[in-house]
C-alpha cells in the first residue's frame, strides 16, 4: 500500500499509550501531579497489553515494574 500503512490493533495501542506517557511526562514537569499519574498508568498498562500481544516478555516485564513501583510508591504516600 506504499506510504499509507493499515494500523492493527496493537499499532493503536502502542501509540496510544506512547502519547499518554508523553502527557505524562508534560504533567509532570509543569507539577500536575495527579493528572501524570493517570497518564503514566495508561501508558504502562498500554505497553504492557502490547508485550502481550506481542508476546514480547521484555517490555511485559520492564512495564509491569514500572506499574507496580508507581503503585507502590502512590500507596507509601
Amino acid at each position: 500500500m506504499g506510504a499509507i500503512r493499515k494500523l492493527d490493533v496493537s499499532g493503536v495501542v502502542k501509540w496510544t499509550a506512547s502519547v499518554a506517557q508523553i502527557l505524562g511526562c508534560g504533567a509532570t514537569a509543569f507539577g500536575l501531579t495527579y493528572w501524570n499519574v493517570g497518564f503514566f498508568v495508561i501508558g504502562l498498562t498500554g505497553w504492557f497489553v502490547v508485550g502481550v500481544m506481542w508476546n514480547d516478555r521484555a517490555i511485559m516485564l520492564i512495564h509491569a515494574i514500572a506499574l507496580a513501583a508507581m503503585m507502590a510508591g502512590m500507596a507509601a504516600a
